[in-house]
């Protein structure tokens, strides 16, 4: 199977001769394990997906009931799985969320937000933050403010980048959350102001930023840009592809901030990424928008019934079993304090911040300066802290999330107590090889 996979499967983000993927026997619960037999507790859910864990017994017996009754369907149809599935979402997204257009996963959700934005608006612009995310296809990737975006960046897609919010690396010279919500506000402002404002069709975020850094908005933020918005005439998109279906306390990020935007985008979570599925919530003047003019886009996948039968699953297992309502007490009680307690003891540690079960710690070679631990963006040698950081995380039996200066905490949302405690012993372990880079 290695072999095959080695002389075939072309992987993503990688340069191909240079990694060594690991061979999956199988997972279950928070777990997965090597044919070795080697047993790893999984902080990373995936690629932070797996919100109710693998293999859940009751979404992997859906999934073969529908499969028995009915595999596949064109979107056209009104088929039982896809409008169950959109009752039970739109049931739980904020505000007037309450149309949803399926398709197979998040960057293609975020392209069909942006689309719609365009022509709702008649605008062109759509603007995004640095330290962003937003998927790998063209306009979503160059929506994204990291590195991954830079080979395909041809600055012919109508993004414009500003800075958000982030206290611990403030762009704007704050020492406070008030100031550094005024500064970005401003700074937004002024972005608008010079790009001119009848030009915007959209501003897209994060909710809570996943990859970039699990940076939560300070107070007044959203609400904020969502005042900018509606001032402007100017679509507001949520993109809660990682923040959404619990991973933050709440069935969504936005909950947390009282902000209902106009688009929301979300995949990932909404059926535990068993089956690949995403879409976009849709309030009513958009959907109005396209009530007697066609909106031309779709996806031959769109709303596929053994995706949708997995997210009818997911969502009333995680109502039924108080999975949400885990990850906001584990988050609070045992996650937030026991990172904290492992800061004090770990000069690496610069900062640890999240909510939930959505947590980053920063890696830091000085506290007082604040310097990160590899530079930004590293690779090979200038990466060694962190390959370290990594390599005695998994001897210690946990997969790590690692991107640049950072790991994140970010298991099943019913994971167990034990079960954090086994990964906050096994990060305290790994800490240790991270200090021995600090200064």
């Amino acid at each position: 199977m290695k072999a095959a996979d080695r002389a075939h499967v072309f992987h993503s983000w990688s340069a191909q001769e240079l990694i060594d993927p690991l061979a999956v026997a199988g997972a279950e619960g928070s777990y997965f394990w090597d044919y070795e037999g080697k047993r790893y507790l999984d902080l990373t859910s995936g690629l932070v997906y797996t919100n109710i864990g693998y293999q859940h017994p009751k979404v992997v017996a859906a999934i073969q009931e529908q499969a028995a009754r009915l595999t596949t369907f064109a979107p056209a149809f009104a088929v039982e799985a896809r409008s169950e599935a959109a009752r039970l979402i739109a049931e739980r997204t904020p505000g007037d969320l309450d149309k949803i257009f399926f398709t197979n996963g998040g960057a293609d959700a975020v392209e069909h937000a942006v689309r719609m934005a365009r022509l709702h608006t008649g605008r062109t612009k759509v603007l995004s933050a640095y330290r962003s995310y937003h998927g790998g296809t063209q306009q979503a990737v160059n929506l994204t403010g990291d590195p991954r975006r830079w080979a395909s960046d041809s600055a012919t897609a109508g993004v414009v980048h500003f800075w958000a919010p982030f206290l611990y690396r403030s762009r704007f010279y704050a020492e406070t959350e008030e100031q550094e919500t005024a500064r970005a506000l401003e700074h937004l402002e002024t972005t608008i102001a010079f790009e001119g404002p009848a030009t915007i069709a959209a501003i897209i975020l994060e909710t809570v930023p996943g990859t970039a850094g699990i940076m939560l908005p300070p107070p007044g933020y959203l609400a904020g840009v969502r005042e900018i918005c509606d001032r402007h005439g100017i679509v507001f998109v949520l993109d809660e592809v990682m923040a959404g279906f619990g991973r933050t306390g709440e069935w969504f990020a936005a909950d947390l901030y009282g902000v209902t935007p106009d688009l929301m985008t979300f995949a990932k979570g909404v059926n535990s990424g068993y089956v690949p599925l995403g879409g976009v919530a849709i309030s009513g003047a958009i959907a109005e928008t396209f009530a007697r003019r066609p909106y031309p886009g779709g996806l031959t996948y769109s709303g596929h019934p053994l995706a949708c039968a997995a997210a009818v699953a997911t969502i009333n297992v995680m109502a039924e079993e108080g999975v949400v309502e885990n990850a906001k007490h584990l988050g609070a009680s045992l996650v937030g304090p026991g990172l904290a307690e492992l800061a004090e003891r770990h000069p690496s540690v610069g900062e640890v911040r999240g909510v939930g079960m959505f947590w980053a710690v920063e890696l830091v070679k000085n506290r007082e300066t604040r310097e990160p631990l590899v530079p930004y963006n590293a690779t090979g040698e200038a990466n060694a802290p962190m390959a370290a950081f990594g390599s005695a995380a998994k001897k210690a039996g946990v997969w790590p999330f690692v991107n640049m200066n950072r790991t994140h905490f970010v298991p099943p949302l019913n994971v167990s107590e034990s079960e954090v405690k086994e990964g906050l012993a096994a990060l305290d372990t790994a800490l240790s090889a991270a200090d021995e880079y600090t200064v």
